[in-house]
């Protein structure tokens, strides 16, 4: 068994203060998170070369340049006397650990878990006094025989999502290769309420409300016990032929691979008519009209319950793809905003099963990509990644992360519905 060792942990701060007094409050999409971390994981086969020292020490280095351009990420939370959470971006810096593994990378992917990889992942839970916890959690393990697993953070999912995590990953790759910073971040407030819900004869899209106000009246769902993750990858043909399924239905890559899961998942655990209900969790910058660098929590996510038994004839893949495509078109502006201006006068927590993660292409090419959301509750949790090894005629190509109990996983393995477009088995986890 590889043995991952800790060299040293520290604080890294950043190269240029932040202006005295600085601030950034959360938004109010942002304390729905605020009981979740998100984790990832890249991993590198080959180091780039480095000029004037060792790859680590250069790793700092940038990351210290970059920070200025992060002062959330330096900050520390506070809160309001009202009880809002707030970032005081007073250059507390972030904490850094530096590791050591033996072996070469590919080995270690060969015989990976979830329960190894997240060895991978140093985090630390809130302390009772905020002020003194750092949000963000960096760990880079270099292979004594070859390559790196770098850029493995983990952040407090109250002040960041899944985006904004590989937005940064993304920049601190640009500023190590002396690169200009493509995408920089804005940390700039939601969009402000609409002049048409000032009128009182507006209409309000009560899908998503509805949603959320069940949210917060029922108990928080509990943890699965013994859970294990599966990650499948999709070649741009499998992909393909999932959509083709839904034939006269325009569906994305990753809403025809949901309704698949769902239908798997659902058989796996016994359900013998209808599906079981699910959460679908997508990224609404689009939706919203933001700019794709704006840095803070921005992830929607709504039920999708299975419709009455189906007709004779009918396929539940097919049903399924309908209803998460019926979900998804509620997730737009005015559903979205009428959900964020209702939210203002509630606060709640939540958990997520099904995440959508749209990336640029060209976040540099790590041979793996994980990415996990803490912790898993209720049903399980099914995240749909592109692959790292897409390219510009492959880009369907999907990687599925499922985390379910240990003998789901193993059954969902076997499901034949899933099994006939033969994906390949990255990591079984078993």
């Amino acid at each position: 068994m590889t043995r991952i060792s800790s060299i040293r942990k520290r604080t890294v701060v950043s190269s240029r203060p932040v202006p005295s007094g600085k601030t950034c409050q959360l938004s109010v999409l942002d304390p729905i998170m605020e009981k979740n971390n998100v984790r990832v994981v890249l991993y590198y086969k080959n180091l780039v070369k480095i000029d004037g020292g060792g790859i680590m020490r250069k790793l700092t280095d940038s990351l210290a340049e970059l920070l200025f351009n992060f002062p959330m990420i330096t900050g520390r939370l506070g809160k309001m006397p009202e009880g809002h959470w707030i970032i005081k971006c007073n250059d507390a810096g972030v904490r850094f650990v530096e590791g050591e593994a033996e072996g070469n990378v590919e080995e270690w992917l060969r015989n990976v878990n979830r329960e190894k990889e997240l060895q991978l992942v140093h985090w630390e839970e809130m302390f009772h006094k905020p002020y003194f916890w750092s949000p963000l959690y960096i760990q880079n393990t270099e292979f004594k025989e070859g390559g790196l697993a770098i850029g493995l953070m983990s952040c407090s999912h109250l002040f960041a999502d899944p985006i904004c995590a590989t937005m940064f990953l993304k920049a601190w790759t640009e500023t190590t290769l002396g690169q200009t910073m493509t995408s920089p971040p804005f940390f700039h407030p939601l969009p402000p309420r609409r002049h048409a819900n000032t009128n009182q004869t507006h209409r309000h899209h009560h899908e998503l409300i509805s949603r959320y106000k069940k949210l917060i009246s029922s108990s928080p769902a509990p943890e699965p016990q013994c859970v294990t993750t599966v990650t499948l990858q999709f070649s741009h043909q499998m992909a393909t032929a999932c959509v083709a399924m839904h034939q006269g239905l325009t569906l994305t890559p990753f809403e025809a691979l949901v309704a698949l899961f769902w239908v798997a998942i659902s058989q796996v655990k016994g359900s013998k008519s209808g599906l079981i209900n699910m959460s679908i969790c997508s990224d609404t910058r689009k939706a919203l009209g933001l700019d794709k660098g704006f840095f803070g929590n921005c992830m929607i996510h709504n039920k999708v319950n299975f419709p009455s038994p189906l007709d004779h004839n009918e396929s539940k893949v097919l049903k399924a793809g309908t209803t998460i495509k019926n979900a998804a078109k509620k997730m737009d502006h005015e559903g979205i905003m009428d959900l964020v201006e209702w939210l203002e006068h509630n606060n709640h927590e939540s958990a997520l099963l099904t995440y959508n993660l749209k990336f640029d292409d060209d976040l540099g090419r790590p041979i793996r990509a994980w990415y996990y959301i803490e912790p898993v509750v209720g049903e399980g949790q099914l995240i749909i990644l592109p692959s790292p090894e897409s390219g510009e005629d492959d880009l369907s190509r999907r990687v599925v992360m499922v985390t379910l109990p240990v003998y789901e996983a193993v059954k969902l393995c076997e499901e034949a519905v899933l099994m006939k477009f033969c994906p390949t088995i990255w990591m079984d986890g078993l």
